[in-house]
């Protein structure tokens, strides 16, 4: 598409939108400081006025991401939530306050757009969104971004933006750990699809605790939802360079940002990994691991700390396999035993390192497979 930036010679990833005619008088002061932007010009504006979004969950994530996708002039906005708020949302959900406490959820999301940019049209949703209806309450939008807390409602977005085509622009806080991403089954020509279950196989997915079990910083929801609306408003614009077939890795309490490449699985066996080294990877039962931890090895777990906040193997090191793919020097020589929920995660783990010339195997079964056997600590 068309962006009128001379300064540009290529464009991978073309507008979302077909801009609108023109914008308001009103709109366009209220909007003067982004037609500042190089790059960015009058065309980038009308587009985003034309542009409708659904944003599923208005929370932590959701609710920076609808305030700046207002504030930006997303013309139409669709929020979908069956909740209510309560007074611990307030630590973080800065969309609602006190006065709201009580009152559904999306309520908020209509005052604060119309507060700040009249011009939106903001669609409440009160429902729970499911794989029935996932996408009746997509229709019409042109990307969708996800800011749910649970992985059965994270599946189901993903399976009806997948089915639809659109992107979903994808973010999840735990702690102070966070991870953004762009999932897109039909990007343009030349990019290759990625799915949620590139980065989350579903062997993989454990039970994931809730924030009220292992707590969130706000201000971190905040950030990662401003993220969330920079990737949407960068798709609808034709502008800059998404998060496809890249994960941002936010670690806050070091203050470091990292990313990781997810390529699809149907490409490589291993989704953001190296090529596999030669060799197979050793799988250990947990006899087996507990006389390598004996004999020297270092049980390694990947799991993100929302899971492992619910128990680990005594004697273990805990480094998320976002932060291990970021930097596989972090965890230092070896030989380790990997150990994640079932043993998916693990593998790529263990082919990561593998591949840097480190000895790792895999704990067969994972976490789960552990308890089953109850192999004495």
């Amino acid at each position: 598409g068309a962006s009128g930036d001379g300064d540009r010679v290529e464009e991978p990833f073309p507008p979302l939108v077909e801009p609108v005619a023109a914008l308001s008088d009103a709109e366009r002061v209220r909007t003067a400081r982004h037609a500042a932007l190089a790059g960015f010009e009058d065309i980038s504006q009308r587009r985003l006025a034309a542009a409708h979004v659904a944003v599923v969950g208005a929370g932590g994530l959701g609710s920076p991401a609808v305030l700046a996708l207002a504030a930006a002039g997303v013309g139409t906005l669709t929020i979908i939530d069956d909740d209510t708020v309560e007074v611990t949302n307030l630590q973080r959900q800065v969309m609602h306050r006190h006065a709201d406490v009580g009152a559904a959820k999306v309520d908020s999301a209509v005052r604060v757009s119309a507060d700040l940019a009249p011009e939106t049209v903001v669609h409440a949703v009160r429902e729970r969104l499911t794989p029935d209806n996932a996408a009746r309450l997509f229709a019409g939008a042109h990307l969708v971004i996800d800011g749910t807390d649970t992985f059965d409602t994270r599946a189901a977005v993903a399976t009806a933006t997948e089915a639809l085509g659109i992107p979903l622009v994808w973010g999840v806080v735990q702690e102070f750990h966070a991870q953004v991403t762009v999932f897109w089954s039909a990007p343009p020509p030349g990019t290759e699809a990625v799915r949620l279950t590139d980065l989350y196989p579903p062997e993989s997915v454990g039970e994931v605790p809730t924030c009220a079990q292992v707590g969130v910083l706000g201000a971190l929801c905040i950030q990662v939802g401003g993220m969330l609306a920079t990737e949407a408003i960068k798709l609808i614009a034709g502008i800059g360079e998404p998060l496809m077939g890249r994960v941002a890795v936010i670690d806050s309490l070091r203050a470091r940002q990292t990313e990781i490449p997810l390529r699809p699985r149907t490409a490589t066996a291993s989704a953001s990994l190296p090529a596999s080294p030669s060799a197979p990877i050793v799988h250990l039962t947990p006899a087996q691991a507990l006389n390598a931890q004996d004999a020297g090895a270092i049980l390694l777990d990947v799991r993100e700390p929302s899971e492992t906040a619910t128990g680990v193997i005594p004697g273990s090191v805990l480094v998320p396999l976002a932060t291990l793919l970021g930097d596989v020097s972090l965890v230092g020589e070896g030989p380790f035993v990997i150990v994640c929920h079932r043993g998916s995660r693990a593998r790529r783990a263990a082919d990561a390192l593998a591949s840097h010339g480190i000895a790792a195997s895999v704990l067969e079964g994972g976490i789960a497979g552990w308890d089953r056997e109850v192999v004495p600590a």
